[in-house]
């Protein structure tokens, strides 16, 4: 604890008290930050085993800016958390400071509840490592002939170092050089696509879906004729001038065993409402479809996401909208059979394949030509107030959903503009595109 001290780190833990989400309970003296674990209390730079976390719909606590925020964690942990705030306190001695002035360090508040966030930087990453997957394998897609056709599942584990909620992202640092020639490469975020607790529900680790960027013969190029080599996947074009995004190539060439350095967690736009009998629908394209699954394997799948006697904590409708180019574009399908099979009048999914898929009118079938299909069923849900729109992948989708409820906004009297700003307003519309 002292060492710890000495060098300005924070003591980060998990806490299994708040029902509807990973409780997260911090308290904080002049730039402390400590977080609670069942069982132990370790430096943020070695490695840690605390107890799994129990996330709920929203994966945070309410915050508190003094030592009360230990109460109820036990007499050990109290014990070690009031001496870690006494420390701080003999260090900053002499300095008035009010304590709710004071920043917590790796924590965000986020409509009054707490939430880690960038508990690590780009010039002080978290060294992980890519471990093996059990539950899908390495390469998602099939090859479709296109250069980019690759997108796959990565696993990191962080030893419960680097905590969030599902709906953030975190940062990946590749060595590089970048296109501006940085070496270590720029931070790229991507959005997490497993649930809090890990595909393997330890706490530990944490899962990415990476598309593969490849581009051949195109403005901009990091290889010239003759110097593309065979990627992991064993695509490769040495005949052509190509550009391979460096950290999507990184990640995507990584095998288990490998260092990773990770930044993060950031973000909050995507988070998941604390009701437990909210409406979740969901649109994404390609691997938009990483907070999307975050959600899906907590409301549907892990322990953290069920009652004691089995059922679900979750008790509205989740509806899936996605959009791929080819049916072997498709990413975790079974995941989403599993769902309908085991959740029928909770969960449904509907698929636009692009190149593959027209609609009655013979147009190329899009998200937004998949969800006009439905689009009287979409608008009711839409004027609940229990209902939340979640939308990551392509820019175009914002455009697409004017394109499929103006009229019915018109219809009713409304513009659909306005109400889709009175539904971010109420914090019903979630959107992370590019």
């Amino acid at each position: 604890l002292k060492l710890a001290l000495s060098k300005g780190r924070c003591l980060v833990f998990a806490s299994p008290q708040h029902t509807m989400g990973r409780a997260i309970a911090a308290a904080a003296a002049t730039g402390l930050c400590v977080y609670g674990a069942s069982q132990t209390f370790v430096s943020s730079g070695a490695p840690a085993s605390p107890a799994p976390q129990v996330p709920g719909l929203r994966g945070a606590a309410a915050a508190t800016s003094d030592a009360s925020s230990f109460a109820g964690l036990g007499g050990v942990t109290a014990a070690v958390a009031s001496a870690a705030v006494g420390a701080a306190a003999v260090r900053a001695a002499g300095v008035a400071r009010s304590a709710t002035a004071v920043k917590k360090k790796g924590v965000r508040v986020v409509e009054g509840k707490e939430i880690p966030w960038n508990i690590f930087m780009p010039k002080a990453p978290y060294q992980g490592k890519v471990v093996p997957n059990d539950v899908h394998p390495h390469t998602l897609t099939q090859d479709t002939g296109d250069a980019n056709w690759e997108t796959t599942h990565v696993t990191f584990e962080h030893g419960g170092n680097v905590p969030y909620i599902e709906g953030q992202s975190i940062g990946v640092i590749a060595p590089g050089p970048d296109k501006k020639g940085e070496t270590p490469a720029k931070i790229r975020l991507y959005s997490i696509a497993s649930s809090a607790v890990g595909d393997d529900q330890s706490s530990k680790t944490v899962s990415l879906c990476v598309k593969r960027v490849v581009e051949v013969d195109g403005e901009y190029a990091n290889r010239e004729v003759g110097e593309d080599k065979p990627d992991k996947a064993g695509t490769g074009f040495p005949d052509k001038k190509v550009y391979r995004g460096v950290c999507s190539n990184h990640i995507c060439d990584m095998s288990p065993g490998d260092d990773v350095l990770i930044t993060g967690p950031t973000g909050a736009e995507m988070l998941l409402p604390e009701e437990d009998d909210a409406n979740v629908i969901m649109l994404a394209t390609g691997t938009g479809i990483a907070p999307m699954r975050s959600y899906l394997r907590l409301l549907f799948h892990d322990k953290a996401g069920a009652n004691a006697d089995g059922s679900r904590k979750f008790k509205g409708l989740a509806w899936l909208f996605m959009g791929v180019p080819y049916s072997k574009s498709l990413l975790y399908d079974d995941e989403h059979q599993e769902y309908t099979k085991n959740y029928p009048d909770q969960f449904r999914y509907d698929y636009a394949v692009s190149r593959e898929q027209k609609n009655a009118a013979g147009q190329k079938m899009y998200i937004q030509t998949k969800m006009a299909e439905f689009a009287e069923d979409l608008w009711e849900l839409m004027q609940s107030p229990k209902t939340h729109i979640y939308m990551c992948g392509l820019k175009g989708m914002e455009s697409g959903m004017e394109e499929c409820f103006a009229p019915l906004a018109e219809k009713n009297g409304m513009v659909w503009k306005e109400f889709a700003k009175s539904m971010k307003k109420a914090k019903r519309y979630h959107v992370e595109v590019y």
